[in-house]
């Protein structure tokens, strides 16, 4: 069965047939990666856009990659070399691009909603890579696949979600997703990284990081973003560190079971230490060949939709 909608926008409202669809398929393309030659012509003479407004490595290449391992043809767009340096507006660059024939368009941008707002212009497959503060949905989605491939189910499973909540958009996708496929979410972090009525989508609040080791199954820990102002919500990194960084120490002392995700790019001595994000804990690294096997599949089911 083809996914329910022409465009991956976020995991809000995706129904858990539509996950479990995408998860089901990754498996299939990450055998696909560990062959001696890694491409298959899936989406040959396809054309997919990458319309990036932000900065990215993991995000990008790992799409990058995806397209290439799918003998799609990839255009790469950078706002330093584009148009928009002259006063050419979003729309107008959007039906210029639109106009060479595209049908794919992969967008990273810092105003949430952005993706939305492409479905309203553009014929194309719209693909969310990051919206604001909105969501990140493959990022959600690869966090599932790999906890789901080291656990091997999600329903029942405690996730809790570490950090600067407030700031991102990988924790929304993941609570929407998580919560479809059946698990139970928690977060923790300082009260000024929690939004307001966070709870009412109905996860678990935690301001006791030990507590949150000892209670779930799973920590999603999250970069405190610093570029988003995320530094004058805490009195130091360094406080953050003490009160709420993932340490061994902590980790053997109330949870040895525990599984360690962190969508990067790690603040090494904030989120995690140095021991736990090279440790036997962390699926860090699996994570990111995960996103690549996640990205192809979100890619063939939209690019190969009726």
């Amino acid at each position: 069965m083809p996914l329910s909608s022409k465009h991956l926008l976020g995991l809000q409202g995706v129904p858990a047939e539509d996950i479990q669809l995408i998860l089901d398929t990754a498996t299939t393309f990450r055998e696909v990666l560990d062959r001696p030659i890694k491409k298959v012509p899936t989406l040959q003479g396809k054309t997919i856009v990458n319309l990036f407004f932000e900065n990215s490595t993991r995000t990008r290449i790992s799409f990058e990659l995806a397209q290439k391992r799918l003998s799609a043809d990839t255009v790469n767009f950078t706002t330093s070399s584009s148009s928009t340096k002259k006063g050419e507006t979003f729309k107008d660059t959007v039906r210029n691009i639109e106009a060479m024939k595209i049908d794919m368009i992969i967008v990273r941008h810092e105003s949430a909603g952005v993706p939305q707002y492409l479905t309203q212009i553009s014929e194309a497959n719209i693909i969310n890579a990051g919206d604001g503060r909105h969501e990140h949905p493959t990022q959600a989605l690869l966090d599932m696949y790999s906890i789901k491939e080291k656990t091997g189910d999600l329903k029942g499973l405690k996730v809790c979600i570490v950090g600067d909540i407030a700031h991102s958009r990988v924790a929304l996708s993941n609570i929407y997703g998580l919560i479809s496929m059946g698990a139970k979410v928690s977060l923790c972090g300082p009260s000024t990284m929690m939004p307001m009525g966070i709870e009412n989508l109905g996860v678990k609040i935690y301001h006791n990081i030990e507590k949150a080791i000892h209670e779930n199954d799973v920590l999603n820990v999250l970069r405190i973003q610093l570029e988003r102002k995320a530094g004058t919500t805490i009195p130091s990194v360094r406080e953050y560190h003490n009160y709420f960084g993932i340490t061994s120490e902590r980790i053997e002392r109330f949870n040895r079971d525990i599984l360690i995700l962190h969508p990067g790019p790690i603040n090494r001595g904030v989120e995690l230490s140095s021991e736990v994000a090279d440790g036997p804990y962390q699926i860090i690294l699996d994570q990111v060949t995960n996103g690549v096997a996640i990205r192809m599949a979100v890619l063939y089911l939209l690019g190969t939709r009726p």
